[in-house]
């Protein structure tokens, strides 16, 4: 698996925080996983997000869990 560089890491933080808007989003790296890292907002984990390459092209995959107790309590 490929891993997700220092550079990329920057990259990606600063492309999600102008689509999301805010600067409270955080990539921080996983030691266990050098394929992915993890996403937070503030000290909130929020999801992981995968490097992915096939036939030359890379792509990024978000993947964000939602447990259906959090959806009670939002209302």
């Amino acid at each position: 698996m490929p891993n997700i560089e220092q550079q990329e890491v920057i990259q990606l933080q600063n492309y999600l925080r102008k689509t999301f808007g805010t600067d409270r989003l955080r990539l921080m790296q996983r030691k266990e996983a050098p394929d992915s890292v993890e996403v937070l907002l503030g000290e909130e984990f929020l999801a992981v997000i995968y490097k992915n390459v096939e036939e030359g092209e890379t792509s990024y995959d978000l993947n964000m869990s939602i447990l259906d107790i959090d959806l009670s309590m939002a209302g």
